[in-house]
């Protein structure tokens, strides 16, 4: 596993690299200028799973309310920079736990080195990011458009830029919108590194499209042991992202833990509202921190059967459904005592699987 092989990096008290946990990353969508509702978001999203947060940091009034937003929040704080070298530097020296720039739109060689120095100061990592957006002009030409070969020779052209100054507290995130090209260029660069990678699909798009392309995307990479963080990028409330990302690591067998929810299809059997259930369902168990599977079920005839691997699970029927636990019926209820026996047994689980 490529992921087995690189190096730890400590961002804040958390560890990548080396065969660490991957841990979820988002983005705020605030003004991080405005304190409190960034803390806001943050609580929130940290409640909803996610590891690292990072923060747009456009002005210095944004990098000064980094020190502030540090002192109410408990997960490691990410700068993002573009641009402007006093605006990385001012951030570091806020307290971010990373930040995250590009050298090649930093500036001359001494502007990038100020933000190294500072850097190293306080052992901060710098995440290096390269979008197929951003490559430099004379590798689009050269390769007549942009290609894997092209991300991967642009990061490690600024990675190295980092390197030559002494400084290998880093990590790599290439990102592209196109899923296959980002998989490709993914591949191609595990075996030229050996910094942790950050790993997503850029510009993934809303809630539908950027949940499918990122699936796909993160999928294919993750399943070939590249990535130490990730980030599922959705046009839309960060707290999807998160959302998605336990699942997908979750699906992949990646991380462990939380309920997942299962439910069916719908047909013309179905007597209940099997769609809003399920929602209901899913939306219920977020704060119940349990490792099992819950099953819903449209109707009392293959609910059963189809429940067979959850744990424990419930089925519609006319009026009334079926708690169910490992495939066998334990009882039936009122249609409208559904989600709250539900929920009841899942409350009590541990007490009663003694």
């Amino acid at each position: 596993m490529y992921r087995d092989n690189t190096k730890v990096v400590r961002i804040g008290d958390r560890a990548i690299g080396g065969g660490n946990p991957i841990l979820i990353q988002s983005m705020t969508n605030t003004r991080t200028e405005d304190v409190a509702a960034t803390v806001a978001q943050i609580h929130s999203l940290e409640k909803a799973g996610c590891d690292i947060i990072r923060c747009a940091v456009p002005t210095m009034e944004a990098a000064a309310a980094l020190r502030e937003i540090k002192k109410q929040i408990s997960i490691p704080l990410v700068a993002d920079i573009h641009f402007d070298y006093k605006l990385a530097i001012a951030a570091i020296e806020a307290g971010a736990d990373k930040i995250r720039i590009n050298p090649g739109n930093i500036g001359s060689a001494d502007r990038v080195r100020a933000v190294v120095d500072a850097a190293r100061e306080r052992h901060i990592p710098i995440r290096v990011g390269v979008n197929s957006g951003s490559l430099e002009k004379e590798i689009v030409e050269r390769d007549h458009g942009v290609t894997a070969e092209g991300i991967v020779e642009s990061a490690l052209r600024q990675t190295a830029v980092i390197e030559d100054m002494g400084y290998d507290n880093l990590v790599i995130s290439i990102k592209a919108s196109d899923v296959m090209l980002c998989t490709a260029a993914h591949k191609l660069l595990v075996d030229r590194t050996d910094h942790p990678l950050h790993v997503g699909i850029t510009e993934a798009g809303t809630l539908l499209s950027g949940n499918i392309k990122s699936a796909i995307g993160l999928g294919l990479i993750l399943s070939e042991g590249i990535g130490d963080t990730i980030r599922v990028s959705l046009t839309g409330d960060p707290r999807e992202e998160v959302k998605s990302a336990k699942l997908i690591l979750r699906t992949l067998g990646l991380r462990k833990g939380g309920i997942e929810v299962v439910s069916c299809p719908t047909c013309g059997r179905t007597k209940i509202d099997l769609i809003g259930l399920a929602n209901q369902v899913e939306a219920m168990v977020e704060d119940i921190p349990l490792d099992i599977k819950v099953a819903v079920m449209g109707c009392v005839v293959n609910g059963p059967g189809e429940a067979k691997e959850a744990d424990i699970g419930i089925a519609g029927g006319k009026g009334e459904g079926l708690l169910i636990k490992k495939g066998e019926i334990v009882r039936k209820v009122p249609e409208d005592e559904l989600l709250f026996v539900l929920r009841e047994e899942l409350l009590h689980w541990n007490d009663r699987c003694l």
